[in-house]
């Protein structure tokens, strides 16, 4: 039975002309756009979906989420809106087949072929991560192969912008998705990222080595189940001699664990061109799946060669009903105005019959006033069917205006007089762009359909950061920490003595902590070294306790020993140690000397020596020297006193005779 939607004209631009595939939520046919005269794919909603608000955003989500790339490997979105009880968005037309019609026909695929496929499948998918996008159902049914070779990654209608934790979620508890290839963070918590792509992709890679998915079950809880407790197994368990740096990359990107996988599919193809160049796989070009068996080796992803009769879109085929056509198909009838019989007729002779009389008894104001209601209602026909011609017409279309520049509010309110509606809204960092100035609008300009949406992307000024003034006081291992974590910024350190803070705690930033920095800016941070040095005071002759304050005031430790000086008087600091004006770290100890008073001198006999010499002896023993003599001797012959122990000063008297 032919499909009734073929042969519709969608916004009077697009032509469905005939179905390529169906599923259980979508149809997707081959149409012409009429306004660019090329080929396009239209997916259509699928009817019992239309009404479910939650899939009817799905599919527009899909629309806006692939709009916002452009990329060889991702397919195309380039409109989208709903038309005679239709959903739809038109896509770019693939002429080719899914993977999964590629390993339905091929069972699985060779090291290089898998590689050839997942290296352009991985490129897509790390433009949608940058821009970001998470996919999240990516699975054989869509990546489509090109007749040309070109893979193109498709359905964007379960992505999700990457909120501010990095993360998007399932909306009202259902949860959403290919059970085969979902990660194990998406089964337990809802939860996906870039890393839950990868995962899905490390899975797409094990299908195409090993020819099937690497769990099963007889019911979806099953494979779920396997996923967050089991382990992906590595594909050398049934392809023997394949080689190991294969296994890891396919178990590095499936860990259950989302921390270690590959950040996303960027990382993904790094390591893959890694394995690559370390085994030498070689490049080989993208298996298409074509053969000598012609055409209808095509899988309904494209067109046949056949091209599909060309009809009006109001003229019914065969089996196809068109709306508002059977009032059509009974024949032609006679239209009849109030007061007239069935119609005009025409006598044998072929001559004018004459115009039938009025009804006699109806008077003349009634048969004006029922002329006027007549010329009434056929003005308002006029007036309706040209009103809606007009909608239909150009009346649907507007000019999106000008919005770039404006601030936020300007913007809606130029949207609202364009009868347009505002769309998504981002809002993104901009050094030179105030908070609140629209930098850009999808579309930017040109014709729309009233009501589209447009996206708007608004500054939310410049992207400053922080550190946190409590990081000062705190261990350098605990601040180090912090600025880890805010990866914007760059630091080094400088160590400083600092007379409050104890050693290794921060003294301060330059620039200061609080003071808002941009982005990839550097700080230093000044770490204390401790207290700094300290010079030792001069204290010698200071008394002795007077010495031992000065010196702990200074954060010294005073250690003491006593002496004899005869320069300083007892119980005075005759010595230092460390000694004066020396620098030592702080809280070194340092020894004082105390004076006990003048030192104690042996007293040697020095009697019958010369007298000089004896002098001399004395004196340098630090002993005054008190010498008397007869008649011009030279010899000592008395000595007071002539031995014992005396203070250093003391006078030893000496006698000299001959």
């Amino acid at each position: 039975m032919t499909d009734p939607v073929v042969g519709l004209v969608l916004e009077g631009r697009y032509r469905l002309e005939e179905r390529l595939a169906r599923g259980g939520m979508s149809t997707v046919y081959a149409a012409t756009d009429l306004r660019l005269d090329r080929t396009v794919a239209v997916k259509v909603m699928a009817e019992h979906l239309m009404h479910d608000p939650s899939f009817v955003e799905r599919f527009t989500r899909e629309a806006r989420a692939a709009a916002m790339l452009s990329h060889p490997n991702v397919v195309s979105v380039s409109d989208q809106g709903s038309d005679q009880g239709l959903v739809f968005l038109v896509m770019e037309l693939v002429r080719g087949r899914t993977l999964r019609d590629l390993l339905q026909a091929r069972g699985r695929l060779t090291v290089a072929e898998a590689l050839a496929v997942l290296e352009p499948m991985l490129s897509g998918l790390a433009a949608a991560h940058r821009a970001g996008i998470v996919h999240r159902d990516i699975k054989p049914e869509n990546v489509l192969i090109g007749l040309d070779g070109v893979v193109k990654v498709a359905d964007f209608g379960l992505a999700r912008a990457v909120a501010g934790t990095g993360q998007t979620s399932h909306t009202g508890g259902v949860l959403i998705g290919t059970v085969a290839y979902l990660s194990p963070e998406q089964l337990e918590r809802g939860k996906a990222d870039a890393r839950s792509d990868v995962y899905a992709a490390g899975i797409v890679l094990f299908e195409m080595l090993t020819g099937h998915p690497p769990f099963g079950g007889d019911t979806p809880l099953a494979v779920a189940y396997q996923h967050v407790h089991h382990d992906v197994p590595v594909p050398s368990e049934e392809i023997p001699g394949l080689a190991w740096q294969v296994d890891e990359l396919v178990a590095r990107t499936t860990r259950r664990d989302p921390v270690v996988r590959p950040l996303d599919a960027g990382a993904f193809l790094a390591d893959l061109e890694d394995v690559r160049n370390d085994v030498g796989i070689p490049r080989v070009p993208v298996p298409t799946g074509r053969s000598s068996a012609g055409p209808d080796t095509i899988r309904p992803t494209n067109r046949p060669r056949t091209t599909a009769p060309q009809r009006h879109p109001s003229a019914p085929g065969d089996g196809t009903e068109v709306l508002g056509a059977s009032s059509r198909r009974s024949g032609s009838r006679t239209s009849m105005l109030p007061g007239m019989g069935v119609g005009p007729t025409t006598d044998v002779a072929g001559a004018r019959p004459a115009p039938p009389r009025p009804r006699p008894g109806v008077p003349d104001h009634i048969r004006r006033r029922r002329a006027r209601v007549a010329v009434a209602i056929v003005v308002l026909l006029v007036v309706t069917v040209g009103a809606v011609g007009w909608w239909f017409g150009s009346g649907r279309w507007t000019t999106v205006p000008s919005l770039v520049g404006l601030d936020r509010e300007a913007a809606v309110g130029q949207l609202q007089e364009a009868g347009l509606e505002l769309g998504a809204v981002e809002e993104v960092f901009d050094e030179t762009a105030p908070v609140g100035q629209v930098m850009s609008a999808d579309p930017d300009g040109g014709d729309a359909i009233r009501g589209t949406d447009v996206d708007l992307v608004v500054s939310k000024g410049p992207e400053r950061f922080t550190v946190d003034p409590a990081l000062v006081g705190r261990p350098i291992e605990e601040v180090r920490a912090a600025l880890d974590e805010l990866t914007a910024i760059t630091y080094v350190e400088t160590l400083d003595y600092d007379n409050e803070i104890p050693e290794n705690d921060v003294t301060g930033f330059e620039p200061a902590a609080g003071t808002p920095l941009p982005r990839d800016a550097q700080i230093t941070v000044y770490v204390s070294r401790g207290h700094e040095p300290v010079a030792v005071p001069a204290v010698v002759g200071v008394a002795a306790d007077d010495a031992q304050a000065t010196l702990e005031q200074l954060g010294f430790t005073v250690t003491r020993e006593t002496g004899r000086s005869p320069d300083v008087d007892e119980g005075e600091v005759m010595a230092v140690t460390p000694g004066t004006g020396e620098v030592v770290p702080w809280q070194s100890t340092v020894t004082i000397t105390v004076s006990e008073g003048l030192p104690r001198v042996e007293v040697p006999d020095v009697r019958g020596k010369d007298a000089d010499t004896a002098t001399a002896e004395l004196e340098a023993l630090g002993l005054r020297v008190d010498l008397n003599t007869f008649i011009a001797g030279s010899t000592v012959r008395l000595q007071n006193p002539s031995g014992g122990t005396v203070d250093w000063g003391t006078t030893i008297r000496l006698v000299v005779t001959f």
